[in-house]
């Protein structure tokens, strides 16, 4: 069934807008020149394909950031968030996000590794793919855990797509976080994006993304 075909009753289209909120709605109406109707349908859609979404952002959330944690764990060891070695190699800042005062914030509460990889932030498994972790971690470990990765391209080459790729999933994860439209996006490279990461870590897991997922079949339903 095409979801943006289902009819909207007159109350719903007074009162939807309404309840949106003038500017969110506004890209919206923008887009579908002012008629409210199409626009409601338009909204409707964007919040499917996002919570489609969802489904490949945790998986790939999920089996790279375990991935990361093992390349750390073989170098750092089992305790790896404790270890004072691996917590100087990270970068800090006092202006924005520090992969450093993130991990040590939690290292001080959280009662085991398992936690901790849990609670990190995406961004922090984003900046392991910086070149500042290639001679402690990636040089020896990066094909070790990103089995199915291009192998014909370095480690350096690899980490560096890894972190562009990251990149983007994340940027497009807040958008959806935040309730933001996506209409712009290509939501085809966008999955497949997040399929090839997923796929690095293991493609058994991404053959089974491709069985349960409704992104593709969203994308031809946009109004």
């Amino acid at each position: 069934m095409n979801i943006c075909k289902m009819p909207f009753t007159p109350r719903e289209i007074e009162v939807l807008p309404l309840v949106i909120s003038a500017p969110r709605f506004s890209t919206y109406l923008r887009a579908r020149g002012g008629d409210i109707e199409e626009a409601l349908r338009l909204y409707r859609w964007n919040l499917e394909v996002s919570s489609a979404l969802l489904v490949a952002l945790q998986l790939c959330e999920v089996s790279v950031r375990n991935s990361i944690a093992t390349a750390i764990e073989n170098t750092y060891g089992p305790s790896w968030p404790w270890n004072r070695g691996f917590q100087i190699s990270l970068k800090t800042s006092r202006h924005g996000y520090s992969p450093r005062c993130n991990l040590i914030d939690l290292a001080k509460r959280a009662p085991a590794t398992s936690k901790i990889v849990a609670e990190l932030k995406f961004i922090f498994w984003e900046q392991m793919f910086t070149a500042r972790h290639d001679q402690a971690i990636w040089n020896r470990q990066l094909k070790i855990v990103f089995p199915n990765c291009d192998c014909t391209n370095t480690v350096q080459q690899l980490r560096t797509y890894g972190l562009k790729e990251l990149n983007k999933i994340r940027v497009l994860r807040n958008r959806i976080a935040h309730h933001e439209p996506i209409l712009e996006n290509n939501i085809q490279q966008e999955y497949e994006r997040i399929r090839l990461m997923i796929a690095w870590t293991n493609d058994t897991t991404a053959e089974w993304l491709d069985k349960i997922e409704r992104v593709r079949h969203l994308i031809g339903q946009m109004p």
